[in-house]
């Protein structure tokens, strides 16, 4: 698979998607259809890259809870495009949430776990305190107390408002036993 066959897929998928949802980049579905790990670097340079080994035993892990809520994608990304037009929201944007999601990525797949944590944290508050209209309300204090307890951290799913919550935990027993009453599975240990 070349880079160009990647971007070609990535198009496509972005004007199937956007028929469905209003505008969108094509990223979700193209991930679905590899099947495989991608790796974004800019808009136009994308490429399959590998993740690390996976430890069955391992106790971190991520996973995700069910939020038990739909949302309107096309409402969420609409929501996030009129917030980008505040200058200090998209400061925040550029300036925040897209360097501490690379160094995330970036930590994870070179195996710099402990150091991941504590950017995923930092993600973690980041979004609470700028994208809460995209967080569903019952989670919030669920959220508020991972980051409180550094027990476990949460991302969005896709534009938010519902669906899932991607969790990010260095003990995947202690953290389950907390959220015993919520939906969740483990999606990879580490």
């Amino acid at each position: 698979m070349t880079k160009n066959k990647l971007q070609e897929l990535k198009n496509i998928f972005s004007k199937m998607e956007s028929h469905f949802h209003g505008e969108s980049s094509g990223i979700d579905p193209l991930n679905c259809y590899l099947g495989l790990p991608i790796l974004i670097k800019s808009q136009n340079e994308i490429e399959i890259t590998k993740m690390p080994e996976e430890k069955i035993m391992g106790s971190r892990g991520i996973f995700i809870l069910d939020s038990g809520n739909s949302s309107d994608t096309s409402l969420m990304v609409s929501l996030f495009l009129k917030k980008m037009e505040d200058k200090n929201f998209n400061y925040m944007i550029k300036n925040q949430f897209i360097k501490y999601s690379k160094t995330c990525i970036n930590e994870f797949l070179n195996g710099n776990i402990n150091s991941m944590f504590n950017s995923i944290k930092i993600l973690s508050e980041i979004t609470l305190n700028n994208f809460q209209p995209m967080i569903p309300n019952k989670f919030i204090k669920l959220w508020r107390e991972g980051l409180i307890t550094n027990d476990y951290f949460f991302k969005l799913c896709g534009s938010g408002g519902g669906g899932f919550l991607l969790g990010f935990t260095p003990d995947i027993n202690n953290t389950f036993k907390k959220l015993k009453d919520y939906k969740k599975e483990i999606i990879y240990k580490f």
